[in-house]
């Protein structure tokens, strides 16, 4: 099974993007930083090398001048005779022949060409000068390591104040990014509890600029529709409501006309019981519409304590009334049954679409009604019942699922609108558990809060 990926949430995301745009420029910071230190250390090493050597060639060549004749170089006593005998130096003649060196001076240290200037030489730095009237030069040798020293003592200093700091700035910016989005969330929120029975205008106070035109935009659009909302139900209710009395006077005409002995004939009875059947169906459907209307608009929903067998006893006494005792059974749980909170006559409308349902297809069986404990309503009916791959669609309206073309039409439709708006459950069972066909509806209805 693929696990879930949880999206990223907006300030997680503008933390990362933040902390590595900030963490990049702090890179390429450091980088110009050891750049420029690293030129900058050079250039004041190289200085500090062409001082020593200008200030300590005349006191080595008054030193030099001074030494008994020897046949090798004169080696500069250590400290603290010469107080610059930590430089390593040394005086050469034109020939090339060593005059004088320092103490802590290796004769191949100055592997490079006498000629003024600077010249690198392994891991020293070197500088030669050359007497401005004797054919004499001096060559003063730095180590490199000591720059290499300073270089990276900088560069870690920066990259350990950068390690110490991106987290704190990461908290930092999170905690920004979060405090910067809570009039999102406050939008989001908004939004979120919009539905069919809630579409009034967001109003909310401080939102930037940007949110504010998000929230306008979203307010044009509840309005348009919610405007739409109310033409359909309108329009369904109107018509339902202006087809009822014409029908009835239709059926009424017809039924007189069976009725009446003059009107008998074997031609006409069939015909006028075909149109009165036709006319009851369209008595139905008009009724029907009128509930899905009520059932959609929600806005006459009451939030009243339900005693749910009450409600089952009154829906099958109106059967028990109409189709005789014999149509359906009731059932009521001896468990511990819960009130509910909801309308009663709109769970009362709901409950006989079921009913209605399971006796056009319970194939002549009684219909079973019960309440079940906490608070849930059941219909079941002992008809051919439908395959499972079909009964997700039984809620969808004017479906129909049986060859004679009878089928659940608008009526689950209705009950799951019913169910919906009173945050309940609707389960569809084929075939009923214990039984070998039929289906089962069930209204499973939260109980009320103590």
């Amino acid at each position: 099974m693929k696990a879930l990926v949880r999206p990223a949430t907006l300030a997680g995301q503008l933390t990362r993007t933040l902390v590595l745009w900030v963490g990049g420029v702090w890179i390429a910071c450091v980088a110009g930083t050891v750049w420029y230190v690293d030129r900058e250390i050079n250039f004041n090493f190289d200085h500090e090398l062409v001082e020593v050597s200008h200030r300590m060639f005349d006191i080595a060549l008054d030193t030099l001048d001074r030494s008994a004749p020897a046949e090798g170089p004169v080696v500069l006593a250590p400290p603290p005779t010469f107080d610059d005998a930590a430089v390593r130096f040394q005086i050469v003649a034109a020939s090339g022949h060593v005059l004088m060196r320092s103490a802590d001076t290796p004769a191949t240290l100055f592997d490079a060409p006498l000629a003024a200037g600077f010249a690198d030489a392994g891991e020293w730095r070197l500088y030669t000068v050359r007497h401005p009237s004797r054919p004499l030069f001096l060559q003063v040798a730095d180590p490199l390591e000591e720059r290499s020293t300073a270089v990276n003592r900088t560069l870690y200093g920066l990259i350990v104040l950068l390690c110490a700091v991106l987290p704190l700035l990461a908290l930092l910016l999170w905690r920004i990014a979060r405090a910067q989005l809570h009039s999102l969330e406050r939008l989001s929120g908004e939004i979120a509890l919009r539905d069919g029975l809630q579409l009034q205008p967001i109003a909310l106070e401080g939102l930037p600029r940007e949110l504010q035109q998000v929230c306008d935009h979203v307010n044009r659009l509840l309005e348009r529709l919610a405007h739409a909302l109310d033409v359909e139900r309108a329009l369904a209710a109107n018509a339902a409501h202006e087809l009822r009395t014409p029908l009835s006077a239709a059926r009424l005409r017809l039924q007189t006309v069976i009725e009446s002995p003059a009107t008998h004939t074997q031609d006409t009875v069939p015909h006028v019981r075909a149109a009165l059947q036709s006319l009851e169906a369209l008595s139905q459907r008009a009724e029907k519409l009128l509930q899905l209307s009520r059932a959609e608009s929600g806005r006459a929903f009451a939030r009243d304590a339900v005693d749910l067998p009450r409600v089952a006893a009154a829906v099958a006494e109106d059967f028990w009334a109409v189709h005789g005792p014999g149509c359906l059974t009731l059932h009521v749980d001896d468990g511990d049954l819960q009130p509910t909170l909801g309308d009663a006559d709109v769970l009362a409308i709901a409950l006989r679409n079921l009913a209605e349902n399971a006796l056009r297809h319970g194939r002549g069986a009684p219909v079973q009604i019960e309440v079940m404990a906490p608070a849930t309503l059941v219909v079941r009916d002992a008809g051919p019942g439908v395959p499972a791959s079909q009964i997700g669609t039984l809620v969808q309206r004017h479906v129909r699922q049986s060859a004679d073309r009878a089928g659940y039409g608008l009526g689950l439709s209705i009950v799951l609108t019913v169910v919906e708006r009173h945050g309940a459950k609707l389960e569809l069972l084929s075939p009923p558990p214990g039984h070998a066909q039929g289906l089962e509806a069930r209204i499973v209805l939260p109980p009320a809060p103590h």
